[in-house]
């Protein structure tokens, strides 16, 4: 069972777009969706201790386009070494 008083160490990873300025391409989505395996199965092993789930509807001409992302707050007991910061 996980405990959050060992978290000392949480690392916030966005998946998705998440400002119409600049939009994400699918590398950049695919290198988070890498971050994220990695902090989940690489030592030390994180857990998610929490998901935010968003999405904005914009006009862009006539058509409508919707930007949705997800990001993952995930605790560590330590920071990895392997973690670059930002």
């Amino acid at each position: 069972m996980f405990d959050l008083t060992d978290v000392k160490y949480v690392k916030r990873i966005v998946v998705g777009s998440d400002n119409p300025n600049q939009m994400s391409t699918e590398t950049q989505v695919e290198e988070a969706r890498a971050l994220l395996n990695r902090c989940l199965t690489d030592s030390p092993r994180g857990s998610i201790i929490g998901v935010e789930k968003s999405f904005t509807i914009l006009q862009v001409g006539e058509h409508q386009v919707v930007l949705q992302w997800l990001c993952y707050h995930v605790g560590f007991p330590r920071r990895p070494a392997w973690l670059a910061e930002g």
